[in-house]
């Protein structure tokens, strides 16, 4: 069955035998498969340094340390994301605050950033870093997110979990060519899997190198012994409180094989979301994500919304699916009305467009085992709720 799960990951036999051949290497923790992945993320995403870590968790953490985030610094991200978006900046000591989203693109609205940012200039207080999701794999507005960096100077972090694959104006999302760090996610549902992994992107050699250190226990080997005045293979040093991030080469192994299928899983899951998005115009009661022009979406989520014209909300017509076996999801409950959130003094009502869609989207299924007749059968069952 491929349509009950919202989504699922794609292993095959290629898959396995790359597994199975890390297994019988030397070194299975940090060997050369994680040297390889790194490249070949670097190939794929036109970044200059890549790092892999053991989750996309680990690397959003990592990202913060190496733009320096300390204790009572502001950060700033999409109130509509998993709680990792955020909680990357408590692990530092930060302050967090949100940006509402758009009601059309389910991304952080350029509007309400604007007018959020002319506020805390007034106020001083300014954000040190904004993360930006990619919903989805929608692509943020990021030409104007980079323009507003450099007025308000913060720094970007592209939370880009969603989005491997995806492009913004013929620049790939990964580049760094509109932000300073970038993050994936390899998790089994994402656009490939590890299994379990993140990797980390930039274009600054310095973030790299602060980033590498963070990720194994703040150590470097990258210095002369003190008592043979060489570099020892026995020899290293701690420079910073670091931690125990490191991917396997066996995960490592399994993300150089996924790779290779990128271009594959993203052609197949843009072929169904256009089908889905035929049979959605058909019906005034749903909308579906927009994608601006000149952008494409890696689709990680086909996400539907009933819009207005409909009292129904999405609890009732995900009720209404799994009667069919079709499986739904919300992404996300809005981060400012979970409970540890509201101990910080969040409220309902702090972000009505968030809210809103909590009530009213759901993810519905799009995976690569899906064919067209699976996205006319889930479409059809809709409608029909509907009375389409």
């Amino acid at each position: 069955m491929t349509i009950n799960k919202y989504s699922t990951q794609f292993i095959d036999n290629i898959d396995i035998s790359a597994v199975k051949k890390s297994l019988t290497s030397e070194y299975i923790t940090q060997g050369t498969y994680n040297k390889i992945f790194e490249q070949n993320l670097s190939k794929h995403t036109k970044s200059k340094y890549s790092l892999v870590l053991n989750s996309a968790t680990s690397a959003l953490h990592v990202a913060c340390l190496s733009l320096n985030l300390k204790k009572n610094d502001i950060v700033w991200t999409s109130v509509n994301s998993f709680v990792a978006s955020s909680n990357c900046a408590l692990y530092c000591g930060a302050k967090v605050d949100f940006i509402d989203i758009d009601i059309n693109t389910f991304n952080i609205s350029i509007e309400f950033f604007k007018q959020k940012l002319k506020k805390a200039k007034k106020n001083k207080t300014l954000p040190k870093i904004v993360i930006v999701v990619h919903i989805g794999g929608n692509p943020c507005d990021m030409k104007e997110i980079k323009n507003l960096s450099k007025k308000y100077n913060f720094k970007v972090i592209e939370d880009a979990s969603h989005a491997l694959g995806a492009s913004y104006k013929n620049s790939l999302i990964g580049s760094c060519e509109y932000s300073d760090i970038s993050i994936f996610s390899y998790y089994p549902v994402k656009m490939i899997t590890t299994g379990e992994g993140g990797s980390l992107h930039t274009n600054n050699k310095n973030i790299f190198k602060k980033a590498s250190m963070l990720r194994s226990h703040g150590i470097t080997k990258n210095v002369r012994s003190p008592t043979t005045k060489k570099f020892e293979n026995w020899y290293y040093e701690q420079i910073y409180l670091g931690f125990n991030y490191r991917m396997s080469d066996i995960n490592a192994s399994l993300g150089i094989s996924q790779l290779k299928k990128l271009d594959k899983f993203l052609r197949k899951r843009n072929l169904l979301a256009n089908e889905y998005n035929k049979l959605f115009d058909l019906n005034k009661y749903v909308n579906y994500q927009k994608i601006e022009k000149n952008n494409l979406s890696s689709y990680h989520l086909y996400i539907l919304m009933i819009n207005e014209n409909s009292e129904v909300n999405n609890y009732q017509l995900m009720e209404y699916l799994s009667k069919f076996k079709i499986g739904t999801q919300l992404h996300y409950l809005p981060i400012h009305l979970q409970p540890y959130y509201k101990k910080l003094g969040f409220r309902k009502g702090d972000f009505l467009n968030a809210e809103k869609y909590s009530r009213k989207a759901l993810s519905i299924p799009l995976n690569f085992h899906m064919r067209l007749k699976d996205i006319r059968f889930i479409s059809n069952k809709i409608n029909k709720y509907f009375g389409i």
